[in-house]
């Protein structure tokens, strides 16, 4: 089968999406699909990858979103995907990479992402009836705070988890008791200030403690921080392999939490903020603490210092749970919403 994977975002830039897109063409290509990654930006390192041109920095959701916006990206993506036989869409509704995949006359299979803030969530029930570009797709969503944005007339979406290599974060190297890791952009939504404020508590009680930030940089850290800014995958699975917490303080706007399964799969103890999907990542598996409640994260993350018992328990239980969110068993789920397309069109 011959597959388009189109991808909204700068496929050079960092993100969830940019790394799912990449690594699935991977995956169906190893089980021997013809798959190509179609997106803006320019990835170099990225394999099987056809760019339609440039991004601007578009702010939304509580964020920064570098998406395609050219007049020529709607032939550019039409030229990239003629001649495959379906076309995977990530995110169909952003402009301008989404609309012009849904609009080219091929068998498609529509992935939603985001946890949509109120005002898009209005948007999308309000907005025409869409035909043909959404009625006769497979839909599917990465998790039920995305599927619970798309208005019911739309139809009911397959959830289908993010993914990871889960055996390639295992690792045998030593795991500092004290070390905390934190991974995300500088954003107000990743809840960066928030794990600082905490630290700051968790230092004072354990003055051994050191936090490692990667995704982020700044001019000052304070004493037992360490920001490292963009990190190579096999940085970060380093860096996960030897840190003894992970935290994740976000503030909302997850619609999944690829970190979490990430930090699970590396033998971290996860404390993170307790956010719907957060808390359908983890389930058991990790601390859920109040959105914001830096005291809590600080206790939170001592009481895991202090207790190897508790610790041990979280690793084991986010050992066990990971396996689902593994290549393994999600890229069989993708196959068949390609089969369903192709049976349906």
């Amino acid at each position: 089968m011959k597959i388009a994977v189109v991808c909204p975002y700068d496929v050079g830039v960092p993100g969830g999406v940019q790394q799912l897109c990449a690594d699935l063409v991977l995956r169906l290509r190893e089980a021997g699909d013809e798959a190509a990654l179609i997106g803006p930006g320019r990835a170099d390192s990225v394999e099987h990858f056809t760019s339609i041109g440039s991004t601007v920095r578009v702010r939304a959701n509580d964020s920064v979103a570098p998406v395609a916006l050219a007049p020529r990206t709607w032939s550019r993506v039409k030229e990239a995907i003629d001649g495959f036989d379906v076309v995977h869409v990530h995110e169909p509704l952003v402009p301008a990479t989404g609309w012009a995949a849904m609009a080219t006359d091929l068998p498609r299979v529509l992935t939603f992402h985001a946890d949509a803030p109120r005002w898009a969530r209005w948007f999308y029930r309000a907005m025409p009836r869409l035909g043909k570009p959404i009625d006769s797709a497979v839909l599917t969503a990465v998790s039920d705070a995305a599927s619970d944005a798309i208005p019911a007339r739309w139809g009911l979406p397959r959830v289908i988890p993010n993914a990871i290599d889960v055996a390639s974060f295992e690792s045998q190297s030593e795991r500092l008791p004290l070390r905390i890791a934190f991974l995300g952009r500088d954003e107000p939504r990743k809840g960066l200030d928030v794990a600082l404020e905490a630290f700051h508590a968790v230092r004072a009680r354990h003055p051994g403690a050191e936090l490692i930030v990667m995704g982020a940089l700044r001019d000052r850290a304070p004493e037992g921080v360490r920001f490292l800014g963009f990190v190579t995958g096999e940085e970060k699975k380093r860096h996960l392999a030897t840190s003894s917490v992970f935290v994740a303080p976000n503030t909302g706007g997850e619609s999944f939490g690829i970190v979490l399964v990430e930090a699970m799969a590396a033998g971290c103890a996860v404390v993170a903020s307790d956010l719907p999907a957060f808390k359908a990542v983890l389930a058991d598996a990790g601390v859920l603490v109040p959105v914001g409640n830096a005291h809590l994260l600080a206790e939170s993350i001592s009481r895991l210092l202090e207790s190897e018992t508790a610790s041990a328990r979280l690793r084991e239980a986010g050992r066990e749970r990971v396996r689902r969110y593994d290549w393994d068993n999600v890229v069989g789920l993708y196959r068949a919403a390609y089969d369903d397309a192709l049976t349906d069109w």
